[in-house]
């Protein structure tokens, strides 16, 4: 039911405003070669650059979600100068923690979510493909913070990107996007240079014109 509620709440927000600022692009996904890896759960969206929505200008989104219910994803490269400590001061575990806060897109802003590199599994835990999960536990989070494993990383992000059903399949028509499949090194890239570094990695010069 609360999936359910989120999947509707992100419908919703869409509707409302994020199509209102979709850019007139000048190529068509439509004419591109067809290795582009279709939108599925741990696909990554690289924007055009001629993007200008403030809210995906130069941003990388892994989809956490995609279904006939809509999508939802995580803007990567967004990180924010709130430390988790300041961010959960109620989580003690996270004293004087440096780890930032990530923008994970507009629908949702105060819904925390946590991408996951473990080897673990569990309720708790919501796969995207094997070895990368999302989390909302905050009990999960002390974990990470006080007692990682080997090649465990994470990222915790406040709201999330949101598309109503059809809406990502229009804007890959358009050429809005270009898409990659991520791999569990993804946590490891750095953000800041997380969109040219994806650009690089797009097989055909013709994918994204810089």
């Amino acid at each position: 039911m609360r999936r359910r509620l989120i999947r509707q709440r992100i419908a919703a927000s869409c509707l409302a405003g994020i199509v209102l600022f979709f850019p007139p692009l000048s190529e068509s996904l439509a004419e591109l070669d067809p290795v582009q890896v279709p939108p599925a759960k741990g696909i990554l969206l690289v924007a055009h650059p001629s993007m200008d929505d403030p809210n995906f200008h130069h941003t990388v989104v892994i989809l956490i979600e995609h279904g006939p219910s809509g999508t939802a994803g995580l803007v990567l490269n967004r990180p924010t100068n709130i430390s988790l400590s300041q961010a959960l001061p109620d989580r003690p575990a996270l004293k004087g923690s440096n780890d930032r806060l990530f923008a994970g897109g507009p629908v949702l802003p105060n819904h925390v979510t946590m991408l996951i590199r473990t080897k673990e599994t569990g309720p708790a835990l919501q796969r995207i493909v094997d070895g990368l999960y999302v989390s909302g536990s905050l009990e999960m989070l002390d974990r990470l913070a006080t007692q990682p494993k080997p090649a465990e990383a994470f990222r915790v992000f406040a709201g999330m990107a949101g598309w109503a059903p059809g809406q990502l399949a229009f804007e890959l028509r358009q050429g809005a996007w270009a898409t990659l499949s991520a791999d569990l090194t993804i946590l490891d890239d750095d953000p800041e240079t997380l969109w040219l570094k994806s650009l690089q990695r797009l097989q055909t010069p013709r994918f994204i014109a810089r």
